[in-house]
């Protein structure tokens, strides 16, 4: 039988013991054989699943090793879809690419789950790290001036990252592969994103995977529609996941 997986992070829930006192009274309230594969986090509450990413070994080390965080450990699912979509991205011809690494966390467990080292391949990894004031990108709060330096040295076991500092999508037009396997975009913005796809889409390999992160989200809602329009305008279909994501195979 699946084991349960507790998240503790829900967005737009303020820590509070009735919302945690609800959801045990709910799972109490299950039938036996609907207790196992328990899901919380993320704002995602499941039962009876499989929960198969459990069974992955090498991610589940990953997630162990790199994920410090609450709430990197409450998004494990979404972090499984982004490696499930590297390792099929890994098929076709190309580099990995994620725009808005943060503090390179998913990246890095990618990394350790599709052992990237013995690829050959290429990962590039954009961000501004820093915040300027007034800026229209969108702010996290370990944004700052050490951060750029932090990644880096997150990634030292792998010679093949390509940590980048800049905006998006200028950078991309100085630095950025010419084949592209896998395109993580989460930048929480839709000038950056659309940016990022009109100059990188098109460098996609047929059968190359894009992920948007945040797609399903509500508070992101400008985004998704501007993502869906300009895919519609190609001829696709975003898949809206319940982890939030976006997904697109070209």
């Amino acid at each position: 039988m699946p084991n349960n997986y507790f998240g503790e992070v829900f967005f737009g829930v303020e820590a509070s013991d009735s919302f945690a006192s609800a959801l045990n009274d709910a799972f109490h309230a299950l039938e036996p054989k609907w207790q196992n594969g328990i899901f919380t986090g993320d704002n995602l509450i499941t039962f009876g699943k499989n929960l198969s990413f459990q069974l992955d070994a090498p991610f589940m080390q990953a997630l162990e090793t790199h994920a410090t965080k609450k709430i990197e450990k409450s998004i494990v699912w979404r972090t499984a879809m982004l490696v499930w979509a590297a390792r099929n991205g890994l098929r076709r011809e190309g580099a990995l690419v994620e725009c808005g690494c943060y503090r390179g966390i998913s990246a890095r467990i990618i990394c350790d789950s599709v052992d990237f080292n013995a690829t050959g391949r290429d990962y590039y990894l954009y961000d501004l790290f820093d915040y300027p004031e007034g800026s229209a990108h969108a702010a996290m709060p370990d944004m700052g001036p050490s951060l750029y330096d932090e990644v880096v040295e997150r990634f030292s076991a792998i010679p093949r990252a390509r940590i980048i500092k800049g905006f998006i999508p200028d950078i991309l037009h100085v630095q950025a592969p010419e084949k592209i396997a896998f395109l993580h975009i989460d930048m929480n913005g839709v000038a950056a994103e659309i940016g990022a796809l009109d100059v990188l889409f098109e460098r996609v390999s047929p059968g190359g995977m894009v992920v948007l992160d945040d797609y399903g989200y509500l508070p992101y809602r400008a985004q998704r529609d501007a993502e869906r329009a300009w895919f519609a305008q190609r001829g696709y279909d975003v898949m809206e996941l319940p982890t939030s994501q976006g997904l697109v195979i070209k």
